[in-house]
């Protein structure tokens, strides 16, 4: 089955990459967190973001990475989509054609972020690297990160060169996070997804129709639930189970984020945590990490806060 506008949805699994102790890909470990991800109900599992550490991965790493999640996740019957993000436009073509090759279902791709894009280049840079996956489904990771934020014109004027284009995902500050943008967006046949605990119930009555999500491997017997009544349209439902998501995020903020852990090390934290994931604790140096310590903070707060309310 090829991803589509109508099946390009839910709640897809990004993950972060195991790392052995000697810094090298823990494979094993990593393709039994794919298998895991799919058997807590993800439709698909999504790597090569920021969680996966993208931007610390040699080409030869990538290959192996990219390989390993699309085996894993077509053994289990779910979609793949790798991200192929780069600094310039030759790297993340390379990447989206290695992507094609192994049988992705879908590629994502940031623009480049170390200078910033001028407007005149951004169609041409999706088209080319695009081009290079003989045009598989595909979705933009927007993010401030890329130090430019695409305009509701701008989104249009890629679908129109791009009819694969068929997903955003947009993180803060970005049009896809506003009501008319995710509205504007949906209305171009292009799937807006965006955080569950804090977006969901509301710009799901806009659009919103998923999330490349680390929450889903902290707490899937929440996440899984909720997407089903987003597409039920049940919002009082999706604010129940979003404000447990967000009590969950505060705390995950103020005891780790507070001590300048990034999204690998927050996430690697909540998937050991809920015990989905057995991925390393540590991110590939210079980035700080978490502890083992951690891990165990955040198993307890889980126990009390958020298993009873499952049982509810």
């Amino acid at each position: 089955m090829r991803l589509s506008f109508n099946n390009f949805r839910g709640s897809w699994a990004g993950l972060p990459v195991a790392w052995t102790s000697g810094d090298e890909f823990d494979e094993n470990t990593y393709r039994e967190d794919v298998r895991s991800c799919c058997e807590v109900g993800s439709p698909g599992i999504y790597t090569g973001g920021t969680t996966g550490e993208f931007y610390a991965v040699e080409f030869d790493e990538f290959k192996r990475i990219a390989k390993a999640t699309v085996e894993e996740a077509h053994a289990k019957g779910k979609f793949a989509m790798i991200g192929v993000s780069s600094t310039y436009t030759g790297g993340a073509a390379k990447r989206a054609k290695y992507a094609l090759k192994i049988g992705a279902d879908a590629i994502q791709i940031a623009l480049p972020f170390w200078m910033e894009v001028p407007d005149t280049e951004v169609v041409n840079f999706f088209y080319d690297v695009s081009a290079a996956s003989d045009f598989l489904p595909l979705s933009i990771y927007e993010t401030k990160r890329s130090k430019k934020i695409l305009t509701v014109e701008q989104h249009k004027a890629i679908k129109e060169k791009l009819s694969n284009y068929l997903m955003v995902k947009s993180n803060a500050n970005t049009v896809g996070t506003t009501e008319e943008g995710c509205a504007a967006i949906t209305k171009l046949g292009i799937n807006v997804f965006g955080e569950e605990s804090t977006l969901w119930s509301t710009l799901g009555q806009h659009g919103m129709s998923g999330c490349c999500s680390a929450f889903v491997y902290y707490a899937p017997q929440i996440v899984i639930p909720m997407y089903k009544f987003l597409e039920q349209k049940d919002w009082a439902a999706v604010s129940s189970y979003g404000t447990k998501l967000n009590r969950m995020l505060k705390f995950v903020i103020s005891e780790f984020a507070t001590r300048g852990y990034y999204d690998s090390a927050l996430d690697r934290i909540g998937g050991r945590a809920s015990g989905v994931l057995k991925t390393s604790i540590h991110c590939r140096k210079p980035y700080p990490h978490g502890t083992e310590e951690d891990v165990q903070k955040l198993r307890r707060w889980l126990e009390e806060n958020v298993y009873p309310f499952i049982t509810t």
